[in-house]
């Protein structure tokens, strides 16, 4: 729980770090999450540490129960009342907080964070690599729910990470980075020179 719980804090922290370097131009660039830009993206990521369960409930109930639609609306609402400065901080004062996903666990929490930065990371075209004992803590702990829940078509395709001893699936290799396939198993299309493989164009633009 420890190791989890300092991963957890260690790439928020970072995470933050890079935020404050960000140009201000750059919180209008699209990420990976279809629809948002930066501001929408890091609104969602620090969202649990300002939503009350009150105001959760009700926008909840706005949504019709639909947490998708509640969080893209509460994101473009956030994003729009904070600035990018305001943003930052609330991460940077949160690197510590116990949110957990419901169901997830602080690994959930993890890859919630891990994801989301690399599609800000990714989309933005900036070059930072996921340190490889937080994607092993992800990675290994992948569960048939969470994969059937980003609803990737994977059959007959074997990820082969080049930069860590892992695989998933059977079939013809694609092959990337580990965090590169992370984004594959979560539906992200990448840039095209990030995988490799006969299936490639499938997960790249």
């Amino acid at each position: 729980m420890t190791d989890i719980r300092a991963a957890v804090a260690a790439e928020r922290t970072e995470l933050a770090a890079l935020l404050s370097d960000l140009p201000a131009e750059d919180w209008d660039r699209p990420t990976l999450c279809a629809g948002w830009r930066v501001r929408e993206l890091v609104a969602h990521i620090t969202m649990p540490y300002r939503s009350s369960m009150p105001r959760f409930l009700l926008g909840m109930v706005k949504a019709r129960g639909k947490f998708d639609v509640y969080a893209d609306r509460q994101a473009r609402q956030d994003a729009a009342d904070l600035s990018a400065a305001e943003l930052t901080e609330s991460l940077r004062q949160n690197v510590d907080h116990p949110w957990k996903p419901p169901g997830g666990g602080y690994e959930g929490a993890l890859s919630h964070d891990v994801i989301h930065g690399l599609d800000l990371t990714v989309g933005l075209g900036i070059d930072r690599s996921v340190p490889a004992d937080r994607l092993h803590l992800i990675l290994d702990d992948l569960k048939p729910r969470q994969l059937k829940y980003f609803g990737v078509d994977l059959t007959g395709i074997q990820l082969r990470a080049t930069d860590l001893d892992w695989s998933h699936g059977t079939g013809e290799v694609l092959s990337g980075k580990a965090q590169d396939l992370l984004l594959v198993l979560c539906g992200r299309t990448l840039p095209v020179d990030h995988l490799t493989g006969k299936s490639a164009d499938r997960f790249t633009r």
